[in-house]
């Protein structure tokens, strides 16, 4: 599956709700599902700055495809988290950074949160990507 597959797979499983409440709901669930952060990397380092709950994300370059990892001490965050996760984990950097991040909008995401979580969630983003230059470069 491609990310673009991954994406809109995330689309059409939003438009099966119909208010935010439900989505909202979903989200939390999504958050159920995160794969438990390793302690060792609930760091400064890993904390992604500009986001108004404590979020982590971390990386890892293996057999050439990144893994992210990521956590939040706010559930509908963690829930994003969890989203951002599933899209990009298991690519190449090359995959990552070629790939348009449309899914949010067309889910309606950034136009439903607070503007700091907005900025939040720009900032889970380009962190992502920084990784994935940061891995291409090897």
């Amino acid at each position: 599956m491609t990310i673009e597959e991954k994406q809109q797979e995330i689309i059409d499983e939003f438009t099966i709700f119909e208010d935010w409440m439900d989505k909202y709901q979903y989200l939390v669930d999504l958050s159920k599902s995160l794969k438990p952060f390793p302690e060792e990397y609930r760091t400064d380092d890993n904390l992604i700055k500009g986001c108004q709950s404590r979020v982590w994300i971390f990386a890892v370059k293996k057999d050439g495809k990144i893994n992210f990892y990521g956590d939040s001490d706010a559930i509908i965050v963690k829930g994003i988290v969890s989203l951002l996760i599933n899209v990009f984990s298991g690519f190449t950097p090359e995959e990552i950074l070629k790939a348009d991040f449309n899914f949010i909008d067309e889910i309606g995401l950034k136009e439903h949160l607070s503007p700091t979580r907005s900025n939040g969630l720009l900032a889970m983003v380009k962190q992502m990507r920084l990784y994935a230059l940061a891995f291409s470069a090897h």
